[in-house]
């Protein structure tokens, strides 16, 4: 039987961007749909339901970051990989697309090989990203309560919403309590050994998750990483 090709959906105002990169994918074995603008890319997602999509940031009318938000709105797409492309190098522009939702970033000019890595690097994890300790699901930690099979995250009986990427690294980090996970470990397991991630990003991460549980569950070890509080445990 045939090998089902992956879908790939390409949104980018600029259409020299479009013809490049869809000529390297479908050289790949890709299946390569694209859209010029925010709304045609929403249009298009909700359609094919592709394997990843990329988005560039600026873009007249709605913006990628914007994009992504209101894709992310539709239970069919939360959990499709969504890459950021954009020539915008700062921290504001990176935290900003992070916290749409996003899974990575991508950052021009392009090069060929290091942009098929990321996506084949986002591909290969697919639904398996974030999973460790997925033996042991049901995990509880005083007040807080997480779910690794269902996906979910409990604070005094009351469901608290998070992003994929924030939900992954909170399954990581409760897999050993107390344990350090260094941000070379953590950008491995939770955003894959080749994409190339601006340190920050795990910041910002960390930070909206303390935002919704509390910022006692999740200790910073300066220099080095990151590690889960439980109350219960023997320091």
């Amino acid at each position: 039987m045939k090998k089902k090709k992956k879908t790939i959906l390409l949104v980018d105002n600029e259409v020299d961007i479009l013809d490049f990169l869809g000529y390297n994918l479908k050289k790949e074995g890709f299946e390569v749909h694209i859209a010029q603008s925010g709304v045609e890319g929403i249009r298009i997602a909700e359609t094919i339901l592709p394997d990843i999509i990329v988005l560039d940031i600026m873009m007249p009318g709605i913006d990628g970051i914007e994009t992504c938000r209101k894709l992310r709105e539709n239970p069919d797409l939360q959990n499709t990989p969504i890459l950021f492309l954009t020539a915008l190098r700062d921290d504001i522009t990176e935290e900003s697309a992070m916290n749409a939702c996003g899974d990575g970033y991508i950052t021009k000019p392009l090069r060929p090989k290091v942009f098929l890595s990321h996506l084949k690097a986002h591909l290969r994890r697919g639904k398996s990203s974030g999973e460790a300790g997925k033996s042991n699901h049901k995990r509880k930690f005083g007040s807080l309560k997480i779910n690794t099979k269902k996906r979910t995250v409990k604070l005094n009986g009351q469901k608290i919403p998070l992003a994929k990427k924030e939900f992954n690294l909170l399954v990581l980090l409760s897999s050993d309590p107390g344990t350090v996970f260094t941000r070379e470990q953590i950008f491995r397991e939770v955003w894959g050994i080749e994409v190339l991630l601006n340190t920050r990003t795990l910041d910002v991460h960390v930070r909206e998750i303390r935002k919704k549980i509390g910022k006692e569950f999740i200790s910073t070890i300066k220099g080095i990483g990151y590690k889960f509080m439980d109350e219960n445990m023997d320091e």
